[in-house]
């Protein structure tokens, strides 16, 4: 049996060897960036929305990632088509409920979202994660209000409900399915001061759920190759300016062996 990290830096070399085409129906502020993201670190994007092509889209592409952070009713109606094409091919889904508790209609639709689409991943922040059970009244929009030990519990029931892996993601990441449960330590508190770099960890996801059928182990995978690009980036930058430039390049230069060696994580 492989540890995590093991099992991280084999799915690292594969994005590397197999170059999966990821396609995102995204937040337009931050669609570049996660773009970027994901070509730095091996993969490859498409940034398709039309609800005139995005079924097509998965016939081509490896993995769908949906994030509401500039969401619309046709966008919504987009996601919706796109995931379920995607669930028909057996590719997965990977879902950023961004904003999620912050408004009635962002709440609504992210909830819509995870009832008619089969989500293989939910990849959120504790406010987020809260509000796809209840409503979080004191959320602060993509910024959490909450915190992850806090949404623990929640997200064990949201993974078993819609049979899908939550991810939790703050100063700690934690992920479940329901059953199984683990921590990543890797990170550092720049990631918090970049916009975009939530939806960019959700791309990441996207791309190791395209080289792994188990969501759990994408999730900590990604995870712990986001966290670990933030702490080399973070030793080099001097500020949010140069650890935007700093972590694409730290996630082109990771290795295998790097995320093998320097993941950190705590199973419970």
């Amino acid at each position: 049996m492989h540890s995590v990290s093991e099992k991280a830096a084999q799915n690292l070399l594969r994005i590397r060897e197999k170059r999966p085409l990821i396609h995102s129906i995204t937040n337009f502020v931050t669609i570049n960036f996660t773009a970027n993201t994901l070509l730095a670190m091996g993969a490859a994007p498409v940034m398709a929305h039309a609800g005139s092509e995005v079924e097509e889209m998965a016939g081509i592409a490896d993995a769908l990632v949906l994030n509401i952070g500039t969401l619309s009713e046709d966008r919504i109606g987009s996601m919706i088509r796109a995931g379920k094409k995607y669930n028909d091919c057996g590719k997965p889904v990977i879902f950023d409920p961004v904003g999620a508790g912050a408004t009635a209609y962002r709440t609504y639709s992210a909830r819509k979202i995870l009832r008619e689409v089969q989500i293989h991943l939910v990849r959120g922040n504790a406010t987020e994660i809260l509000s796809l059970e209840k409503a979080a009244a004191d959320s602060k929009g993509v910024d959490a209000a909450h915190t992850v030990e806090a949404a623990m519990e929640t997200a064990g029931r949201v993974a078993e409900k819609f049979h899908t892996t939550v991810a939790v993601t703050g100063p700690v990441d934690m992920i479940t399915d329901g059953s199984r449960r683990i921590r990543i330590l890797n990170g550092h508190p720049l990631m918090g001061r970049v916009t975009g770099a939530g939806c960019a960890a959700t791309a990441a996801a996207g791309a190791f759920a395209a080289v792994d059928p188990d969501p759990f182990d994408a999730a900590a995978a990604a995870l712990c190759f986001f966290g670990l690009a933030g702490e080399v980036a973070g030793q080099k930058a001097s500020g949010p300016g140069s650890f935007a430039v700093e972590f694409l390049d730290a996630l082109y230069n990771l290795s295998p062996e790097d995320l093998k060696n320097r993941s950190r994580v705590e199973v419970s």
